[in-house]
């Protein structure tokens, strides 16, 4: 059943599955289209520091460009930062790259910050930001090995190398925090919003 009232869909700024998942199972019509926008050039040209900021910031400026593409239509922007002892991560480029990723979060907690925007005709209509904090377990090199060779390039498709709804899931002896936030989407602000908004039938 879709709830989304207008004639219109939502718009997607993400290619991301998890996030189109989420938005469908919650009965929202979408469609996807990708923002063209370089994000480390953002990222470092912003001078924020915090991944709250800076995922923030980058879910606005994803939805802003669509937006400005695609007038009168409810655009939708995401981004997840991953921060770990003062540092920030980005997704690995390749699979060496995701096994030093997984060496330097073995046994620590981190912070994931996911950040949502809604902007329509260039100008933000909302924005929320909401963060998680996940220690993984020890890893030896021997499961680092084996947890690479199980998931294959699915280790460089996101932050951390990890997708906590799969095989991810092994990685971690606590989470603490909003399960939509781990996947990289604040769902229930944002269902709040568009509700608030006389958007959705529920």
């Amino acid at each position: 059943m879709a709830v989304w009232r207008e004639p219109k869909p939502l718009i997607l700024a993400s290619q991301s599955q998890v996030r189109q998942a989420l938005l469908a199972n919650a009965g929202l019509s979408f469609e996807v289209i990708p923002a063209a926008i370089d994000e480390r050039a953002i990222q470092q040209s912003s001078g924020l520091t915090t991944g709250g900021e800076i995922a923030v910031r980058l879910a606005f400026e994803k939805a802003r460009e669509v937006s400005l593409r695609s007038p009168g239509r409810y655009v939708i922007g995401a981004d997840q930062t991953l921060e770990c002892d003062g540092l920030l991560f980005n997704k690995p480029v390749g699979r060496a790259a995701a096994a030093a990723h997984l060496r330097a979060l073995s046994g620590r907690t981190h912070i994931l910050h996911a950040g949502a925007a809604i902007v329509r005709d260039g100008r933000p209509l909302f924005e929320d930001v909401s963060a998680a904090r996940m220690t993984m377990r020890e890893l030896s090199e021997d499961t680092i090995e084996a947890y690479l060779n199980a998931v294959g390039d699915a280790a460089t498709a996101s932050v951390g190398a990890y997708q906590l709804e799969n095989l991810g899931v092994h990685l971690f002896s606590r989470i603490e925090g909003d399960h939509f936030t781990i996947l990289g989407l604040p769902l229930l602000p944002l269902l709040a919003f568009l509700r608030g908004q006389g958007l959705l039938s529920l």
